[in-house]
């Protein structure tokens, strides 16, 4: 078939979540409170780093960096979802449609990215301690940050160059709740297997051994502590411990998502919620409840906002 006898689709036909109402109003207030916490959570992370001194370092401007990226990515499927919920036809556009997947894979990179630049944060700080400040310097943090954004943005770039040539001539429900390579691919009206394996190489295998690589490097850098000790040690471990946890919750759905044949499974739901709104939350709260120095940094903060009560 050639591709001049194909009129393009104007628009895509979400599934859902689900096609329960009375499900549909549980999982709205239920998601509306997990995008409000993403949201104020994250925003709570930037203030605080932002205004105390005490923070002003290489590892929370990179966590700030990372709660920049979440409320973000959280933001391009969360809003479409609620709005959805509510809703008897779930339509976007097609050009409405490649947006969202081009931000998706701008901010889904910048995020890898991001926590590989954190990794590499936590190994010079351990690995060569007195010369960190320099090594980490204001100006090479914001150039990897930089970096892991336009390492997103090409790898986007790439994801969106891919689809564009293909012709959607009918087929328009998706087979979920939000525009994504695994289930745009399979509404093309072409042979898409060879393209379907270019895809699974170049996004589930490289995260598959991406994440690999990072749980190595955490592992070098607890063999390293082992030798160390007193409070330092202890500090030390908890922040890797943190950065091992997000690591595999952002990882863990990514491979799932793309490092298998593009056909719907039972599970794809969940793992898509939890990828995209659930994992945006938890963030700040590992961050947060494990690191004792941002914990006393808000009690300051809040302190120094709040209302005195002293006359």
């Amino acid at each position: 078939m050639e591709q001049g006898n194909h009129t393009r689709v104007k628009e895509f036909i979400f599934q859902g979540l689900t096609q329960s109402r009375e499900l549909s109003r549980v999982l709205f207030l239920f998601l509306s409170l997990v995008y409000t916490a993403t949201v104020l959570g994250n925003l709570l992370i930037m203030v605080t780093v932002s205004c105390e001194s005490r923070l002003q370092t290489p590892m929370y401007f990179l966590l700030r960096n990372l709660s920049v990226l979440d409320i973000c990515f959280s933001s391009i499927t969360a809003p479409k979802v609620l709005v959805d919920l509510l809703s008897e036809r779930k339509t976007i556009s097609f050009r409405g449609c490649l947006t969202q997947m081009f931000f998706f894979h701008l901010l889904g990179g910048a995020d890898i990215f991001s926590l590989s630049v954190m990794a590499f944060d936590r190994y010079v700080a351990i690995s060569r301690p007195l010369h960190y400040v320099s090594v980490m310097s204001r100006g090479r943090c914001a150039a990897l940050v930089a970096a892991s954004w336009a390492g997103g943005f090409v790898h986007s770039i790439v994801q969106i160059s891919l689809l564009l040539p293909l012709p959607f001539c009918g087929p328009n429900v998706v087979d979920g709740f939000y525009c994504d390579v695994p289930q745009v691919l399979t509404l093309a009206c072409a042979d898409t297997f060879a393209l379907e394996v270019l895809m699974i190489s170049n996004n589930g295998l490289i995260s598959t051994l991406w994440f690999v690589f990072l749980l190595v490097s955490y592992a070098v850098i607890l063999t390293m502590l082992r030798s160390r000790s007193g409070e330092g040690r202890g500090k030390a471990v908890s922040t890797c411990t943190a950065h091992i946890t997000v690591v595999t919750l952002h990882f863990v759905p990514c491979i799932y998502v793309y490092a298998r044949p593009f056909s719907a499974l039972p599970m794809d739901r969940a793992v898509s919620i939890t990828f995209t709104v659930i994992i945006p939350v938890l963030n700040p709260l590992i961050y947060t409840l494990r690191n004792q120095e941002m914990k006393a940094a808000m009690k300051r903060l809040k302190r120094r906002l709040g209302p005195s009560e002293k006359k």
